[in-house]
């Protein structure tokens, strides 16, 4: 398999993720393991918009602690527990949360002092249970809003296909 991730910087965001989403099913055909899904997933969103961090947090203690899972990007906090920064608030209340400055977000984690805005999309599985959020980092501010969001979270909705 030669596939590459295409640069799509330069494309309207809602487009860029219709994109994406079909990149991630058929790169992701046949497959059903997640640890190599958000893997993918992270090497796509991450190479074809060119974000300061993307990756997952999976839940190992549901209700109380994530771990870092597959990322692109710098080094990332290693544990997050339920309720703490904006991964454990989108965690504890299972929506995404979109911050538009980090400094003005209370009690949030700085794993990368560069990062400035973020968007944490939770992850659930076709039981409806919590298996991850989907963080993705940028240095600029205000850099997310609501195609980030509906194109994210059309593209989790991959880990939705099995229990």
């Amino acid at each position: 398999m030669a596939e590459t991730i295409p640069d799509l910087r330069g494309v309207a965001r809602s487009a860029a993720y219709r994109e994406l989403d079909e990149q991630v099913r058929l790169v992701l055909e046949g497959v059903d393991d997640s640890i190599t899904a958000m893997a993918t997933i992270s090497a796509l969103v991450h190479g074809a918009l060119g974000f300061l961090w993307t990756g997952f947090y999976r839940v190992v203690t549901p209700g109380k602690l994530m771990r870092v899972g597959p990322y692109q990007g710098s080094l990332g906090c290693l544990e997050i527990a339920f309720g703490r920064g904006v991964c454990g608030t989108a965690a504890a209340e299972r929506r995404t949360i979109i911050v538009d400055d980090v400094d003005q977000f209370p009690g949030h984690i700085s794993c990368d002092a560069r990062s400035k805005s973020e968007i944490v999309v939770p992850v659930f599985n076709g039981g409806g249970e919590l298996i991850a959020v989907f963080d993705v980092d940028s240095e600029q501010r205000a850099e997310f809003g609501g195609d980030d969001q509906a194109g994210l979270e059309r593209i989790v909705q991959w880990f939705k296909r099995a229990a």
